[in-house]
C-alpha cells in the first residue's frame, strides 16, 4: 500500500513538472512566433487549414506529426511558417462560384492559349490568360510596379471582395499581337442597380478595367481620358457575359479601343463602347 502511494506520489510529480515544462515552452515558443511576426500566418493558415491539399496521407502524416506531436519548439518554429505560408491569390483562377457558362468559355480560351501544333505557324492569335491580383501590378512587357505610390491598405476596386461569386468575378485573356482582349464576366448579387439586373456602374467599370488593361498592354502606365458607353440591353443578375475589346489606333500617347459586351455566344448586344487612354510616366503619378 506505501509502495503504491509512492508511486502515485511520484507520477502527480512528473505529471506537475512535465506541464510547467510544456507550459514554459509554450511561452517561448509562442513569444518567439510573435517576435518573428509569424502568428497571423498561423491563424491564417488554421482559417483555411481544410482547403489545404491534405489529401496525399504522406503529407497529412508530416504536417499532424509537426502540429501537434510533441516537438521541440526549433522544428516548429521552422515548420510552421512553411505550411502556412501563402501566396497571393490568382483572382482570375477558377472558383466553386463560377457557372457553366463561365467555365466553359475559360475552357475554350484555355484550348486557344496552348502553344501552337508543331508545324504550324503562330500569327499572334494565340491567347494568354492575364494573372489577377487585389494589388495594382503590371503586366505588360516593361510595365512597372509604382511601389512608391501604393498604399499598404489599397486594393482594387474589382477585387476588394474575398467571398467568391458576390461581385466581380472575371478573367482577361489577350492576342499575343494585343490586337484583341477578351474577358469572361459573371456579375453578383452585390452588383445590383435596377431589380434583378446588373447596376451600369458596374458595367462601366468592367468595360474601363478591360479596355485599361488592353491599354497597358501596348503603353504602360495609362489612364482613361474618355470612355463613352452605349446601353443596349440589361444584364441579368447572375448571368455571364463575354467583353470584347479592339485596337482601333495608336497616335502618339493616345490609344483608341472599342468594347462590346455581348451574351457568351454573341448573339445579344448589352453594350458598346469606345474608349480614349493616354500613355503617362511614372513620375506624373508620383505628382501630388
Amino acid at each position: 500500500m506505501t509502495r503504491h502511494l509512492r508511486h502515485c506520489y511520484r507520477c502527480r510529480k512528473l505529471a506537475d513538472t512535465a506541464r510547467i515544462i510544456v507550459t514554459h515552452e509554450s511561452h517561448r515558443f509562442f513569444f518567439r512566433l510573435e517576435m518573428a511576426r509569424s502568428v497571423g500566418r498561423i491563424f491564417s493558415g488554421f482559417r483555411c487549414f481544410g482547403s489545404l491539399p491534405f489529401g496525399n496521407p504522406p503529407l497529412k502524416t508530416q504536417c499532424s506529426s509537426v502540429l501537434f506531436r510533441t516537438t521541440s519548439e526549433r522544428t516548429l518554429v521552422h515548420a510552421l511558417p512553411k505550411i502556412f505560408a501563402r501566396k497571393p491569390r490568382d483572382f482570375s483562377l477558377p472558383n466553386s462560384s463560377w457557372g457553366k457558362e463561365m467555365m466553359q468559355l475559360y475552357n475554350h480560351y484555355n484550348r486557344l492559349s496552348k502553344e501552337t501544333a508543331e508545324g504550324q505557324e503562330d500569327h499572334g492569335e494565340r491567347w494568354t490568360r492575364l494573372p489577377s491580383y487585389n494589388r495594382t501590378l503590371k503586366y505588360a512587357t516593361g510595365g512597372v510596379y509604382l511601389s512608391k505610390i501604393i498604399q499598404s491598405k489599397a486594393r482594387l476596386f474589382t477585387r476588394n471582395i474575398r467571398d467568391p461569386g458576390t461581385s466581380f468575378e472575371y478573367v482577361i485573356f489577350f492576342r499575343q499581337d494585343k490586337l484583341k482582349c477578351a474577358c469572361i464576366f459573371q456579375a453578383g448579387h452585390l452588383l445590383e442597380g435596377a431589380p434583378g439586373h446588373v447596376h451600369g456602374g458596374a458595367i462601366a467599370t468592367m468595360i474601363d478595367t478591360v479596355t485599361g488593361t488592353h491599354a497597358s498592354l501596348l503603353s504602360a502606365p495609362v489612364m482613361t481620358a474618355n470612355l463613352n458607353v452605349n446601353y443596349r440591353s440589361p444584364i441579368p443578375l447572375g448571368s455571364t457575359v463575354l467583353i470584347e475589346s479592339i485596337l482601333d489606333k495608336e497616335d502618339g500617347r493616345k490609344i483608341y479601343i472599342s468594347c462590346r459586351v455581348t451574351s457568351t455566344d454573341g448573339s445579344k448586344l448589352h453594350t458598346e463602347a469606345t474608349a480614349l487612354f493616354l500613355s503617362i510616366s511614372v513620375s506624373h503619378l508620383l505628382k501630388r
